[in-house]
């Protein structure tokens, strides 16, 4: 098999470690790929690259594709997201003034109660200014869900800014925010800096949020099938490796490379193996599924989850919802998945999509091979999403 260049970008996160595991340990090469890792300093940049061309494909938040369906932040390129990289991954992290002002109404923060952590929240006097890496990104739409009544809030009610997420520990440490919503590791380094504390996963408001996608241009994968479908079938390798918690340990070492994120491999490793530090004098604490990379059919990218991404935006952007959520799930390429995959007897899921936010415990489903399992997935306010009906 001739080796195939190919250049794909990420941004310095813990849920880049599909596409950085692909390269390192082979995936790719067994495929016949010579992938080549081009690191971004922004989301803004990372996209622009993906839609000029100059990268061919990358590790992306999720709701960037759906944003661009729907016409919303000024480029209107297509993007397909062809696999979830990552499910969950986010941490919500306060400054320490406002820890100590939550602390002085008396709540006791316990890293999972989504509902008393927004009440006490509330109890503090002023608003909070929140960073979140990009507009167009689940931790957006997370903080909306949780703070704004399920997403239903005008944008302008949350003062929500945006900053990368490598500056965002300086960010909060100089006081120019509050509190956070970011992607690991920066919650940690934040804690490990003495800028702040943690105050919920993301996990706590939804269970089983796609995270990051690997997403190219519609344009790239019609024209380019068999790259495409070496390109899933080694991220798909890479994220059945990193399912294994044996592994997790030897990720970090990997991750804390110079050239992907330069950091200490311990800090890495707390949300690879779910083992968090809230504080700089906290124990650790164990927080299932802080991120995940395979288990629950993670890499699937269910229809119902673009849905629920184009409904939430449609809510604040004056878009028909049922028109944004039929928008979004195009956007998440089931058949892609189906097609490329087959061919190393993946166990797919026989709907592409499902109510989200139904299973409280894992639960066996049909599929292909009769193995599958999926959830938790609920929110923290027990609603249920229907694709079906999105309004």
């Amino acid at each position: 098999m001739r080796i195939q260049p190919l250049t794909v970008g990420f941004m310095p996160l813990v849920d880049a470690a599909p596409l950085i595991v692909a390269r390192e340990l082979g995936f790719a090469e067994e495929e016949g790929l010579g992938l080549t890792l081009q690191s971004g300093p922004s989301w803004s940049t990372l996209r622009d690259r993906l839609v000029l061309g100059q990268i061919e494909a990358a590790h992306m938040l999720a709701p960037v594709p759906v944003a661009m369906a729907l016409g919303l932040g000024g480029i209107s390129t297509p993007l397909d997201a062809l696999s979830v990289l990552s499910v969950n991954g986010n941490v919500i992290g306060l400054s320490n003034p406002v820890a100590a002002r939550l602390y002085d109404t008396g709540f006791t923060p316990d890293f999972t109660n989504a509902t008393a952590a927004r009440n006490a929240l509330a109890a503090i006097d002023g608003p909070l200014r929140i960073g979140v890496p990009f507009p167009f990104s689940m931790h957006t739409e997370l903080l909306h869900y949780w703070l704004g009544g399920h997403g239903d809030t005008d944008p302008r009610s949350l003062d929500i800014r945006t900053i990368p997420p490598p500056l965002m520990a300086d960010a909060i440490a100089a006081g120019e925010i509050d509190a956070f919503c970011v992607g690991e590791p920066w919650g940690s380094i934040t804690v490990e800096n003495g800028g702040g504390e943690l105050l919920l996963p993301g996990a706590a408001i939804w269970n089983f949020a796609p995270e990051k996608v690997l997403a190219a241009r519609a344009g790239w994968t019609a024209a380019n099938p068999d790259l495409t479908g070496r390109l899933m079938r080694a991220v798909w390798k890479a994220a059945r490796w990193l399912g294994d918690t044996s592994k997790r340990s030897t990720a970090a070492d990997i991750l804390a490379w110079p050239e992907y994120l330069g950091l200490p491999a311990e800090i890495l490793e707390r949300a690879l193996t779910g083992r968090m530090i809230l504080s700089r004098h906290a124990p650790a604490r164990h927080v299932p599924r802080m991120v995940a990379f395979f288990d629950g059919a993670a890499t699937f990218p269910w229809k119902s989850q673009g849905a629920w991404i184009g409904s939430r935006m449609a809510r604040r952007f004056g878009l028909d919802p049922a028109w944004a959520a039929d928008k979004a799930a195009t956007v998440f390429r089931t058949d892609l998945y189906r097609r490329h995959l087959a061919p190393l007897g993946v166990d797919m899921p026989g709907a592409s999509e499902k109510l989200e936010g139904a299973l409280a415990v894992p639960t066996p489903v049909a599929s292909d091979n009769g193995t599958l399992s999926l959830g938790p997935d609920a929110f923290f306010d027990g609603r249920v999403f229907d694709p079906q009906s999105p309004g």
